[in-house]
């Protein structure tokens, strides 16, 4: 992913529920995939009913080699701010429009100006750095989840999460 200077980045920055739940599930994550639109939905739940023991943690890992607009979604997702959340569920709601102005659009929807060009080009080294993370801790294909450290191979299925944070199944 380039030669880009990394500042120091808070790797963990993007976190979905209590900061401090006892439990991380850790995504790498693509927002042009469609297993990663797939689990998003699911993640979620499991942190929602979690009553704060799961947090969720968000990090880029786009696979821009096979999806063309990932990056820049991306970049957009991260231009987004404090608004990266209602970014990502907007960004898998409309995977199929990735575009420059679709992305815009979708920046202009949750009250961000400026999440294409420049402004998201200024993000660039946060992008930088969720991706070699994902690369040092073996990372290949998304969505890649880890929960508390631990690679986790499972089935993204609300059950076999629930079960491999220790949350009951109802």
């Amino acid at each position: 992913m380039g030669n880009d200077l990394l500042v120091p980045v808070d790797l963990d920055r993007h976190l979905y529920g209590a900061r401090a739940a006892p439990v991380r599930v850790l995504e790498y994550g693509d927002f042009q995939c469609p297993y990663c639109r797939a689990a998003a939905p699911v993640l979620r739940e499991l942190v929602d009913a979690s009553d704060g023991r799961v947090g969720l943690v968000f990090r880029h890992f786009p696979l821009f080699t096979v999806h063309p607009s990932a990056l820049t979604a991306a970049l957009a997702a991260e231009a987004s701010g404090d608004r990266f959340w209602p970014m990502h569920d907007l960004l898998f709601t409309h995977q199929d429009r990735l575009t420059d102005d679709d992305l815009a659009a979708y920046g202009a929807r949750i009250g961000v100006r400026d999440v294409v060009g420049e402004p998201a080009q200024a993000v660039r080294s946060a992008i930088v750095a969720d991706y070699r993370a994902g690369v040092a801790d073996g990372v290949r294909s998304t969505p890649a989840l880890f929960i508390a450290g631990e690679r986790y191979t499972g089935r993204v299925r609300l059950s076999a999460l629930r079960e491999a944070v220790g949350e009951p199944n109802s």
